[in-house]
């Protein structure tokens, strides 16, 4: 098994299977970087803004796809998916919270979104970062499953990082 098999937290079974997803991803991402990616932590989107607005980054559940993508949701009458439409590029930051040594990763990319797949995201990072037990939660998931989601899809082409 790869080490990239471990921090993304699969098992045999479950190993990344194709060698070029494990190859791109060990050249996007360090170790360190997944370790952090694979944390239940906000990234922080930021796509062009519209007119003379600034750019306004916003907070979104994540997760790393096998291929080293990034892939989040949103609703489908969200402004963000208007200006990813016409500016089809993003960013992402996501970093470690107060109190832990200093670490963040940085994400530019071109964007693609799709229809198919949104609400399995939305629904595994729900898992990821709330507690479906709790019923205000299971609300928002049963609104997305009506109402549809979106699924984003950032493909890294440029990766910064710091770690104290």
């Amino acid at each position: 098994m790869f080490a990239l098999d471990v921090f993304m937290g699969r098992t045999e079974e479950g190993a990344i299977k194709s060698r070029a997803a494990r190859h791109r991803l060990a050249l996007m991402f360090r170790d360190e970087d997944l370790a952090l990616l694979t944390r239940p932590l906000y990234a922080f989107l930021t796509v062009a803004p519209r007119g003379e607005r600034w750019p306004a980054p916003r907070p979104v559940w994540f997760e790393v796809a096998d291929d080293g993508d990034l892939q989040m949701f949103s609703l489908p009458d969200a402004p963000k998916l208007d200006r990813l439409r016409e500016h089809p590029r993003a960013s992402v930051v996501v970093a470690a919270p107060p109190g832990e040594p200093e670490h963040w990763v940085a994400v530019e990319g071109s964007v693609t979104l799709h229809d198919q797949g949104g609400f399995e995201l939305a629904a595994r990072l729900a898992e990821r970062y709330s507690d479906m037990s709790d019923p205000k939660y299971q609300k928002f998931l049963d609104e997305w499953l009506v109402s549809g989601v979106v699924r984003i899809v950032v493909h890294p082409e440029v990766v910064n990082r710091f770690s104290a």
